[in-house]
């Protein structure tokens, strides 16, 4: 698995779709019927945000954003007019009816006129410089609560050449839908109400998800060709996802955040040229999984518990203790796991004609120095690592979800 769906996930019916405590919405009943992806729906409002633990999409555009406003005020009447959008745009609708006054520009772009809700999810989270003091003068009046396991960035890691441009952010926004065109509109829409309080400080687009975030889902291939993220937790698990994803009462600033998590990115260039005139034993064992069926060198299918003591006839171990899997691995990390949620992503050619892709990673823990960079730090001595550079990171906060009554995300901060 790299350290880092569509139709087949849902069974062509959602059935599978919504297990949430506020029940299913009429939009994935709708999608069973018509066993179309166009008319899924997931709901907006629950006890944590959507696009976590909702079966992953394979379209993704995540935003981050700079405040610009110095006013409480404005942040939290931003935060609300986002809120009001993305219920209606996950619902499928406009972000507002088309105006029958021409002589003004129109409330919404218009993209998805037509299209169903594809399954959109918006995910909302705060990065640590919305809580920072400059000056000594508080920005927002929300130093107080900030996280203390937010951190101001993920700390420096091997074979990285980081554009600071694209790190970090006071706020994120990801939007998840299985059609690009719906994911897309969302943030353009979210980017345009933004206008005059918040200011695109990075986007980045992802095709084909490189996780599974529910069995039902196969496991899907990196654009190295290898399975990713068989390990992942999946939506099902319920004790991995109180001891991993969701922050409970009893955590550092447990009585804001409870229902909430932690959600690290890692743009991540993979060097596919020269992982392609490796022979396919050494990909194999720098992976430490067979390359096809993606079972554990040590022998099985997929799924099957690697053994990470058996020996080759030299005496061997037949997974490399530095491959990828071995050093990742729930087992050499204290039993420490993480909610995948990454995506592939291509922006062309260089003048030399390689590819400018990888894998944008995504993961949702539930303690960040615990759950992700522990494990992060292992990549220093993993043999995958000559073959990637991370050139953007970010850590953020993502609150518990909307409920019932409740004005906007984040509601609990500020009050």
């Amino acid at each position: 698995m790299l350290l880092g769906g569509g139709l087949a996930a849902l069974g062509l019916g959602a059935g599978a779709a919504v297990g949430y405590p506020f029940g299913r919405s009429s939009g994935v009943e709708e999608g069973e019927k018509k066993a179309d992806v166009d008319g899924v729906r997931y709901p907006f409002r629950g006890k944590h945000q959507s696009g976590i633990v909702t079966p992953q999409q394979q379209q993704m555009h995540t935003a981050a954003y700079d405040v610009t406003t110095k006013s409480r005020e404005d942040l939290v009447e931003l935060l609300k007019d986002w809120t009001l959008a993305a219920e209606k745009l996950m619902a499928g609708e406009l972000v507002n009816p088309m105006k029958s006054f021409k002589e003004v520009p129109p409330d919404d772009t218009g993209e998805t006129m037509n299209l169903g809700p594809s399954g959109l999810t918006i995910t909302f989270g705060f990065g640590s410089t919305l809580f920072r003091t400059a000056d000594g003068v508080d920005r927002f009046g929300i130093a107080s609560k900030k996280p203390e396991l937010l951190l101001a960035e993920i700390p420096r890691m091997s074979a990285e050449k980081l554009d600071q441009a694209r790190c970090g952010g006071d706020l994120v926004v990801q939007a998840c839908a299985e059609d690009p065109m719906v994911a897309m509109h969302a943030i353009h829409n979210l980017s345009r109400i933004a206008f005059g309080r918040a200011s695109v400080r990075w986007s980045q687009l992802g095709y084909g998800r490189t996780s599974s975030t529910s069995k039902s889902q196969a496991t899907p291939r990196n654009l190295f060709g290898f399975k990713d993220g068989t390990n992942n937790i999946k939506s099902d698990e319920t004790d991995y996802l109180s001891q991993s994803l969701w922050i409970q009462k009893g955590d550092p600033n447990g009585d804001v955040w409870e229902g909430g998590t932690y959600m690290a990115c890692r743009k991540i260039k993979m060097m596919m040229e020269v992982w392609d005139d490796l022979v396919l034993s050494e990909q194999e064992n720098i992976i430490g999984r067979d390359k096809i069926e993606g079972a554990p060198l040590s022998g099985g299918k997929e799924f099957t518990a690697p053994n990470f003591k058996k020996k080759d006839e030299k005496g061997e171990t037949v997974i490399d203790k530095e491959s990828h899997m071995a050093l990742m691995h729930p087992d050499h990390n204290s039993g420490h796991r993480m909610l995948r949620r990454g995506y592939n992503f291509m922006e062309g050619s260089d003048s030399l004609g390689r590819l400018q892709g990888g894998l944008f990673f995504v993961a949702f823990v539930r303690n960040p120095e615990n759950n992700f960079i522990r494990i992060l730090r292992k990549m220093s001595s993993d043999l995958l690592t000559e073959y990637l550079q991370t050139t953007a990171s970010a850590l953020f906060v993502i609150p518990p979800g909307i409920k019932e009554g409740d004005e906007y995300v984040g509601q609990a901060l500020f009050s």
